[in-house]
């Protein structure tokens, strides 16, 4: 496996990957699927944009943006996906920690998560053991699909 950044040809992977993530409903913001069209967008609209490749398959990406603007644009925000099939694998812990690396060549000082949902243990555990610091707890801050309400967990660590 590897970790690279992502070409024009690993779009409909990526989409697909993407979509699966949203249909949970359980750990990104978006609700809407992307599309072909909106996808190409979506991507090359990022920072960086990250892929975990096995076998000519794209297993898992992530996206690495900046958190806001102005005196605080050295905070950079990142999402990681990675397929269902393959969790387990630590390929989130190489996604997160290539991410790392990218956010600190691209000049920010931070990596903040925004909505780690708190349900989401193995997520919470990987950043953590990497060196993460909740920030705190955002009661019912996550709708879930089913419509129920989740805390989310906020979390950061300086580059």
């Amino acid at each position: 496996m590897i970790i690279r950044k992502y070409d024009e040809n690993d779009i409909t992977q990526m989409l697909a990957l993407w979509n699966n993530i949203v249909e949970e409903g359980v750990a990104f913001p978006q609700e809407e699927k992307l599309n072909e069209e909106t996808a190409k967008e979506f991507f090359s609209g990022q920072s960086y944009v990250g892929v975990a490749e096995d076998n000519d398959k794209i297993v898992g990406l992530y996206i690495l943006h900046p958190n806001n603007v102005g005196r605080c644009g050295h905070i950079c925000n990142a999402s990681y996906a990675v397929c269902e099939s393959h969790r387990g694998n630590h390929i989130g812990e190489y996604l997160v920690k290539d991410c790392m690396d990218r956010a600190k060549e691209l000049g920010f000082k931070v990596l903040q998560l925004n909505a780690v949902v708190e349900t989401n243990k193995g997520a919470r555990h990987l950043y953590e053991k990497l060196g993460f610091m909740q920030l705190g707890t955002i009661t019912k801050g996550f709708r879930m699909k089913d419509g129920t309400y989740e805390n989310i967990c906020p979390y950061y660590i300086e580059l």
